[in-house]
């Protein structure tokens, strides 16, 4: 898959970029053990110019989590839909420079939860803290492994590999992501520890151009493919209203057939329904429905990009605020970009390769399916079949389907409304003229049935078992299989793997830097007072060992198909905090009245109201979720603000620090304003 001198080239430029790294974080005149020390190892020494800070937080942003489950997304139903966490951060970035950002820079702050208990309490601070930490490390920290894991073992393993069992519970997984995340956390873990956030800075730069330029190639190959490849395999995989035919797919150039492919209106259901090539999504989409582009979708924006740590970590270090703000308005700007390079390869990897992504998925059934054979329930297990499984392997999965009806004891009007619905979809089945995509309805009603087996199932589960769902795709393996199929034999395989797996390493340093500022400075300073400079780096440096050991840990279960891919397992867990905290800062940053135990109740409402409603309404979309998450907690923050007006409460005043020099940037202004235009002029485009 690579030759011996791309491979040769390859580890000479990562190895070189992150002691170039290592080197830019040394300096000779501020050691550990004065007062600048933590202030180097956390935050550059506050010094950070716009183009550091811009690409930097592309770098740290965009690693293989995006181009694993961004793009797998894409190749499923959402699509173009899924470029909605790109386009409306651009405009969420323009929002923080102007807004967030001055506030947090005025109070002087290490850490995003540091600010609570300057506008706050210690309680606030505490609580924020700890939840950021548990979920940087399990959630998107462990995330980033898993997904670079993931491209290794499927570039250099394929679906002909074994699985690793664990001698506890029968857990299993790929062997090769083991061996992935091993690598990806090692990697990641040197250069943070020994450089702290300027040798991630300095990596970033680099990492973060060399990320959209492998993008680019690999678009630019897959465009190539497309317009060279068999009409009539590409049929299979165009969209059910779509219209294309494979005459009308004969003559036409790369962009064409995309654009026929994936064309056609939105339609709720199984992959290849309706066209992918929209931002708006059926109000029953269980990921991005249209009533999430409302309010839903900006609660994890604004959380992820205005008080993320590891994220906002990059502008807390700005030189000034006019770099911060130029900085991160640049970053705004390739945003817009991110989509063209990540969410349209995705797209093209099911249109290509859909026989690869159905064998990647072999490999996770099969590693289910052993577990259900040596399962004590065996008997008494539910199989929870999905539709693309169903699709994909018709016998099987409906044979499976009649078990569940057998073992549930379903009606007899059930079972007659089963067999009628297998008995349409087998003469489908038997009808070579059709396409799998006009096959999508067909599957609807016998999954409606199964999906009932399985809730009763998990309701009574003292008496059965239910399994990992059965899929009929890995869609995390979409760009994996691009780079697999296309890089080989072109003289870009060693940059594009070069670039990718320094984000990965960008990406990964950043987080467990992050995560150890906040283990450092929240938690280890408050217990400690007396604590030096030198001993905050030392135990920062402790911290990341910690966390990328705990995130390492985690890691290799993340392919499980229950957690619908990587993309969803980290944006989904994520609104157990972000709605709260994002209430909690907004009334903090423009509330003076609001008193100061609404920042530890707001966040502690909103995880419980979170969980409440994922168990009491299973089905509804995590974003709209979050929507009535953030909804109820404005409420209570409202209550709380009037009550204690009317009680004569004064107004919280912030002081300012000033460690860096706070005038707003003019050209930062100018440019946002160009960026919200550019995509307003998007979406109108998509729509």
């Amino acid at each position: 898959m690579i030759s011996l001198w791309e491979a040769i080239v390859f580890c000479v430029v990562v190895v070189g970029v992150i002691f170039l790294g290592i080197w830019k974080s040394r300096d000779e005149k501020d050691s550990e053990n004065t007062e600048k020390g933590a202030s180097d190892y956390f935050l550059a020494g506050r010094g950070l110019s716009w183009w550091l800070v811009g690409f930097s937080l592309i770098a740290a942003n965009i690693s293989t989590e995006q181009f694993v489950g961004m793009s797998g997304k894409a190749a499923d139903w959402l699509g173009m839909a899924i470029a909605s966490y790109e386009w409306l951060a651009a405009i969420t970035l323009v929002v923080v420079a102007f807004f967030f950002l001055p506030k947090l820079l005025r109070g002087g702050v290490y850490t995003i939860p540091e600010f609570l208990e300057y506008r706050y309490n210690t309680g606030a601070r505490a609580i924020m803290a700890l939840a950021t930490l548990v979920i940087l490390v399990g959630v998107p920290t462990a995330g980033v492994i898993y997904s670079g894991a993931k491209v290794i073992s499927v570039f250099f393993f394929g679906p002909d590999m074994g699985s690793f069992e664990l001698g506890i519970a029968g857990i299993a997984f790929p062997w090769p992501i083991l061996i992935g995340c091993i690598i990806i956390a090692l990697c990641g873990t040197v250069y943070v520890f020994v450089g702290g956030l300027k040798a991630c800075a300095w990596t970033d730069l680099i990492w973060g151009a060399g990320l959209i330029v492998g993008g680019g190639v690999v678009a630019y190959l897959a465009m190539q493919a497309l317009g060279s490849a068999d009409p009539a395999h590409l049929i299979h995989s165009a969209s059910a209203n779509s219209g294309a035919t494979v005459d009308s797919l004969k003559d036409a150039d790369a962009w064409s057939r995309l654009m026929q492919l994936n064309a056609g209106d939105v339609v709720d259901g199984v992959n290849s329904s309706g066209g992918k090539l929209h931002m708006a999504r059926p109000e029953n989409d269980p990921d991005i429905p249209w009533t999430a582009l409302c309010i839903g979708l900006w609660i994890p924006n604004f959380f992820y990009w205005g008080l993320n740590q590891y994220i906002m970590q990059r502008t807390l270090a700005s030189k000034s605020l006019a770099e911060g703000q130029l900085g991160i308005v640049f970053a705004a700007f390739l945003k817009l970009i991110i989509p063209f390079v990540v969410v349209i390869p995705g797209i093209l990897a099911y249109n290509l390769y859909r026989d690869d992504l159905r064998a990647e998925a072999v490999v996770k059934n099969a590693v289910e399916m052993k577990k259900l054979e040596d399962s004590a329930k065996r008997d008494m297990t539910v199989i929870h079949v999905t539709d693309s499984y169903l699709m994909e392997n018709s016998t099987d999965g409906c044979a499976f389907v009649k078990k569940n009806a057998s073992l549930m004891k379903a009606s007899p009007d059930v079972v007659k409304e089963l067999d009628t619905a297998i008995a349409a979809l087998q003469a489908d089945v038997e009808d070579k003229s059709t396409t799998m995509a006009q096959r999508s309805q067909l599957i609807k009603p016998i999954i409606k049935i199964n999906d009932e087996f399985v809730k009763k199932a998990k309701k009574d589960d003292a008496s059965y078992a239910v399994t990992d769902k059965l899929v009929g795709f890995d869609y995390d393996a979409s760009f994996p299989t691009l780079l697999k199929k296309l890089l080989p034999g072109t003289g870009w395989t060693w940059f594009v793997l070069a670039a990718l797996f320094g984000a990965v390493v960008s990406s990964l340093a950043s987080m467990l830097n992050s995560a150890s500022t906040i283990l450092t400075m929240d938690i280890y300073n408050k217990l400690r007072k007396d604590a030096t400079p030198r001993s905050l780096v030392r135990f920062g440096k402790f911290g990341v060992l910690i966390c990328a050991l705990i995130a390492f840990m985690i890691a290799p279960f993340l392919g499980s198909p229950s957690f619908n891919g990587i993309f969803n397992y980290i944006q989904e867990f994520q609104g157990y905090l972000s709605p709260g905290a994002l209430c909690v800062f907004l009334f903090g940053f423009f509330v003076p009245k609001c008193p100061r135990c609404f920042g530890w109740m707001g966040i502690l409402i909103n995880a419980v109201l979170y969980g409440s409603l994922a168990l009491a309404y299973p089905d509804m979309a995590f974003l709209n979720r979050m929507a009535v998450c953030f909804g109820v907690i404005v409420v209570v923050g409202l209550i709380f603000t009037i009550v204690n007006a009317a009680r004569g409460g004064e107004a919280i005043v912030l002081p300012a620090k000033n460690e860096v020099s706070l005038e707003s940037s003019s050209k930062a202004k100018v440019f946002g304003v160009f960026v919200i235009i550019c995509t307003l002029l998007l979406y109108w485009k998509f729509w």
